[in-house]
């Protein structure tokens, strides 16, 4: 007989998650018996399991995958029930493939859930050849023979715990924030795509955006946890804490489609959204009011909500304000934030190195986010401002992202931007220290695991910036593309700009190389450093390369002004 289901994947999430804002099982299952089925078959089965309504819709159809989702969930309640189980949440959905579906349902007991979730993998086949009933209860009988296991672990600290997310701006964010409690004479546990760090100690290099990574920086004993939380770690683990304090999230944008079922952007909100679920009623979302996705969260956020916005006039701020929200915002050039009728100016926004002396728009979200989410555990007003004025964008402290030099007169600046969005923020930098006839030079290289449409963006928005651009090749990021491949869509996005024959180098060293040597005082130049970020800083200290400050900055931009 013909396959009716198969297990694909069934992932255990240790904290809150996509479906549950406790520890939670996805089992992926692929149904194609139940898309060859006849409605009448399909119908018989939900009425055995107790469902009296369906629409099992037509074989191979959307509709019918939506009736297996459906009877996957039902099943999974009757065989926990069955085997001695409370009443069971449980959510079933459409799967990340066609033809699949995603059971999810909370886990006390990490054996008695696996057990579950092969019972339900199995069952999903059974009941379409055999009796519903007789199908449960041998399941249920497999499940009550299984050891129970342990139970989860996520942590539940007592101390203000920051969660950072969003497709833009997360590192730089979580170190500012991090920068501005330190200002405050408070220890930091923190945790990032480029390590987990206790203070200005790093602990362990790495991508730690994820469940491991919160633990770790949890384990510093701090007086404040920081934890930047990336799509990938909330999708494969789930998120690393039970609840949070403050939840910042910065912007969603396209990026890493494709991946883990998230194929669309508001897909991608939907999973970035899960931080501000698990807010503390008492505690504080800090959401981007300019990325209407993001301002869309406050429906579900179950903290307090804190807008923060370049546009002091934006409409949303009047309706938070007057339901005792708060909002952040750039008020006649201060850093300023907004409580009913009050305004409390911090700083002047040219004085914030971050904001590269005013002109990166995308920076200062960064420099409102961090502010705002400090103000909320308390951070006096005068300590942000502090914190604010004495963070600067270096190797040292935000490596890769915004780092200015200056070598015979050409301006270089050594960004992360890796994404459409990012290299907007780039290019409005670039434009805004450019001297008065100084062309602009970009090299571009990013991770394979992108769409086409996806990586052509990102192209086409340096191709726009760009007097002269070149691809720089990141061969140990190509996750599953061909070195070809990845030059070729972003070939693509650069002659949608007008932009031919762009040339491409096997790495970034080569394409610095080759920039500097075409380009000629009062030009600047942008590399996209990732793989080879450490040789590149090493380079130009080499070649005795002068790094430019706060000051510098200003005098950059004054020239361009002019």
């Amino acid at each position: 007989m013909a396959e009716g289901a198969r297990a694909v994947e069934l992932r255990i999430l240790d904290g809150p998650n996509l479906y549950f804002s406790r520890p939670a099982v996805k089992l992926t299952v692929a149904v194609p018996g139940w898309l060859r089925a006849s409605e009448g078959k399909i119908e018989a089965v939900a009425r055995a399991l107790g469902l009296a309504v369906l629409e099992p819709g037509g074989r191979g159809t959307e509709q019918r995958v939506r009736a297996a989702a459906r009877i996957g969930a039902q099943l999974t309640r009757r065989i926990a029930e069955r085997s001695g189980g409370r009443r069971l949440a449980v959510r079933g959905r459409t799967g990340p493939e066609p033809g699949q579906v995603v059971i999810a349902f909370p886990w006390r007991r990490r054996g008695s859930a696996e057990a579950l979730g092969r019972a339900v993998a199995g069952a999903l086949g059974e009941v379409l050849r055999r009796s519903p009933s007789r199908v449960v209860d041998e399941m249920a009988d497999l499940v009550s023979a299984a050891e129970p296991g342990v139970e989860p672990a996520v942590p539940d600290p007592a101390i203000p715990i920051v969660q950072v997310t969003g497709t833009n701006g997360k590192t730089t964010t979580t170190r500012l924030l991090a920068h501005i409690v330190m200002t405050a004479g408070k220890r930091v546990g923190f945790s990032s795509t480029d390590g987990v760090y206790r203070d200005d100690r790093l602990v362990k290099r790495g991508d730690y955006s994820g469940f491991g990574g919160a633990a770790m920086a949890l384990a510093q004993d701090p007086d404040v946890a920081v934890l930047e939380t990336a799509r990938g770690g909330i999708l494969l683990r789930g998120i690393g804490v039970r609840h949070n304090d403050v939840a910042i999230v910065m912007n969603v944008s396209a990026d890493h489609l494709g991946l883990q079922g998230v194929n669309t952007v508001d897909q991608l909100a939907e999973v970035k959204g899960i931080i501000t679920r698990i807010t503390l009623p008492g505690g504080w979302d800090v959401l981007n009011a300019d990325d209407p996705r993001v301002l869309a969260m406050r429906r579900h956020a179950t903290g307090r909500p804190w807008l923060f916005t370049l546009d002091p006039q934006h409409p949303a701020l009047r309706e938070v304000l007057s339901d005792g929200g708060r909002a952040m915002t750039v008020l006649d050039g201060w850093i300023a934030w907004l409580e009913g009728h009050r305004t409390h100016r911090l700083v002047r926004a040219v004085d914030v190195p971050i904001t590269m002396a005013g002109i990166s728009s995308i920076y200062t979200y960064n420099a409102l986010a961090a502010s705002a989410a400090a103000l909320a555990i308390g951070v006096p007003g005068r300590t942000v401002a502090k914190g604010l004025r004495t963070f600067v964008l270096d190797p040292e402290r935000n490596p890769g992202r915004a780092n200015v030099f200056e070598l015979n007169g050409v301006i270089l600046v050594m960004d992360y931007a890796h994404n459409e969005a990012g290299m907007k923020g780039l290019v409005e930098i670039l434009q805004g220290i450019r001297p008065p006839r100084g062309e602009i030079h970009i090299a571009i290289g990013t991770a394979g695991d992108r769409t086409d449409d996806i990586l052509q963006g990102f192209a086409l928005q340096a191709a726009i910036g760009a007097d002269h651009l070149a691809i720089a090749e990141l061969v140990h990021y190509l996750r599953g593309r061909t070195r070809e491949d990845t030059v070729a869509q972003l070939r693509a996005g650069a002659r949608k700009a007008l932009k031919e024959n762009v040339p491409a180098y096997p790495d970034e060293m080569s394409a610095l190389r080759a920039m500097l040597k075409a380009a000629k005082p009062g030009d600047v130049v942008a590399l996209t450093a990732l793989a080879k970020r450490k040789e590149v800083f090493r380079s130009l200290r080499r070649r005795g390369a002068r790094r430019l400050g706060p000051a510098d900055i200003k005098r950059l931009v004054r020239r361009a002004a002019a």
